[in-house]
């Protein structure tokens, strides 16, 4: 019987990426995004690859709705057997100036929904025996950049939080890792280069080199389709063994 993951952010960017990847290894998909043509999104994408789909616009700053949510896939599905918080949202600021509503948001969207959604797979993962849960980090969750404290501080705080689950899921054969991407090219990436070429009077290659990846030791953009099969590869019976880790997929940004 194929295993079902639920994917927050999962219809575009990096979370639609690393979709395609479990779509492709015979996982039915759920969805949750903010896309209005979600639904088709996830449609299309299940029916590519010969799987069921169900789509989810429930907001990751409501428990509330994140319980039902997940309460809705296990009546469709039977279970949910993996989890990949992937939905996140970023804000640059000097911390004199950073909007406390901001700092807010982003806790909550990159750090809170990932324990509430933890929380709501949890009994099912415990009674089948089995569970991956995957929390879709970032290079910031290892260091840090000036500017950014909600979501390194956010970061951070799910590195950690993966480290307890690790721990607490290991009776009951529940694995959750961590990934630390560097810089993926998703629409919001490039938003951000042409933003920075104005502020900065540079090209975009430039921009990418200097800006964005100079700290990288190779200076290209993370491939999503890397971060997709990581993905599935730690979803996998082949990983049982891996646990509490934070896999950094950065360019070598964080071995300097």
């Amino acid at each position: 019987m194929p295993k079902t993951v639920l994917i927050t952010g999962g219809t575009s960017g990096i979370g639609f990426g690393i979709a395609r990847e479990f779509a492709k290894a015979g996982y039915n998909l759920y969805l949750n995004g903010l896309e209005p043509n979600g639904e088709a999104i996830t449609a299309e994408l299940a029916a590519a690859h010969s799987v069921e789909g169900l789509f989810s616009n429930a907001n990751m700053l409501q428990p509330d709705a994140i319980a039902q949510m997940v309460q809705q896939g296990i009546a469709q599905f039977g279970s949910i057997d993996v989890l990949v918080c992937n939905a996140g949202i970023q804000y640059v600021a000097p911390i004199d100036e950073f909007p406390a509503e901001k700092w807010e948001a982003i806790l909550g969207i990159n750090l809170s929904s990932a324990f509430y959604l933890s929380k709501a797979v949890w009994t099912g993962m415990k009674a089948n025996g089995f569970g991956r849960i995957i929390n879709i980090a970032s290079a910031h969750g290892l260091t840090a950049s000036e500017f950014k404290s909600a979501y390194v501080a956010a970061k951070h705080g799910l590195v950690g939080l993966t480290k307890v689950l690790a721990l607490e899921g290991a009776p009951f054969n529940i694995n959750c890792n961590a990934i630390c991407p560097g810089y993926v090219k998703t629409s919001i990436v490039e938003k951000q280069i042409a933003d920075q070429m104005k502020v900065h009077s540079m090209t975009e290659e430039e921009v990418v080199k200097k800006v964005m990846l100079g700290r990288q030791a190779v200076k290209d953009f993370i491939p999503v389709e890397t971060l997709g099969k990581l993905a599935v590869f730690l979803a996998s019976e082949a990983a049982a063994t891996l646990t509490g880790t934070a896999l950094p997929v950065d360019g070598g940004w964080t071995a300097y």
